[in-house]
């Protein structure tokens, strides 16, 4: 590992893991550990052991499963950078769906892998992070914003008269959510407790009618892209 990266055997990368499968946790565990500048924290096989053992370990980096029994990886990411803002989250997936990859952008994920990714290349990974770097490539990015703008393109009018039935609240809500804020944040800036604001955000959704938060994010990106120059910085 490069000096410039402030860790070292005397000041390893702390890692924290987050997967299901007890065998996936020791053999990522066993190669991590195996690195004389690498440390795994802790480890948890459930989201809310996650939430509850996480920030107490103070990780630079998480690595997480996106499915799990009692929920997902993506929210986690979601819910621990809300507490750990400078948490770099890498999500480890058996699968390759763009969908799970947009939420996981959306919820701050700075790296997204496959399980069959080898272990030199995992290590590298969590390397990256540590770093500050993200291993999001920017043309797939780009590509998968493009394509969700695509599906949700045709639709203006009805989109428009869906924005017009929103509360003033909930345009504030909904343009943080296109901002890539999560709850806690959005609830920071606005005032509001996180159970209030989890009641805007499921109001504004029904109200746009859809059920995904990135689905909302991207209305509010046209939004954004269509509001006339002047116009209020969350105001949409």
């Amino acid at each position: 590992m490069s000096d410039d990266t402030g860790f070292s055997a005397q000041k390893p990368i702390r890692v924290f893991l987050l997967d299901d499968h007890e065998v996936v946790r020791r053999g990522v565990q066993d190669l991590l550990d195996s690195e004389p500048d690498i440390e795994v924290v802790g480890d948890a096989g459930t989201a809310d052991h996650a939430l509850a053992r996480g920030p107490a370990l103070r990780p630079d980096v998480a690595i997480l499963d996106v499915r799990l029994p009692d929920g997902d990886g993506i929210t986690v990411c979601r819910e621990l950078r809300s507490r750990m803002p400078g948490l770099a989250c890498l999500m480890l997936t058996s699968f390759d769906d763009d969908e799970a990859l947009l939420d996981a952008i959306m919820a701050g994920a700075a790296g997204y892998v496959l399980k069959e990714i080898k272990g030199s290349d995992l290590v590298t990974a969590v390397r990256t992070l540590a770093s500050g770097r993200s291993t999001l490539d920017p043309s797939t990015t780009a590509r998968l914003m493009s394509s969700l703008r695509e599906e949700e393109s045709g639709t203006g009018s009805e989109e428009d008269d869906a924005l017009a039935g929103l509360s003033a609240r909930e345009k504030d809500v909904l343009a943080l959510i296109g901002e890539g804020l999560t709850n806690s944040q959005i609830g920071k800036r606005l005032y509001l407790s996180e159970k209030t604001v989890k009641n805007h955000i499921s109001r504004l959704l029904a109200k746009l009618g859809v059920e995904r938060r990135i689905q909302a994010a991207v209305i509010a990106a046209h939004a954004t892209e269509a509001a006339p120059p002047g116009a209020g910085r969350h105001r949409i």
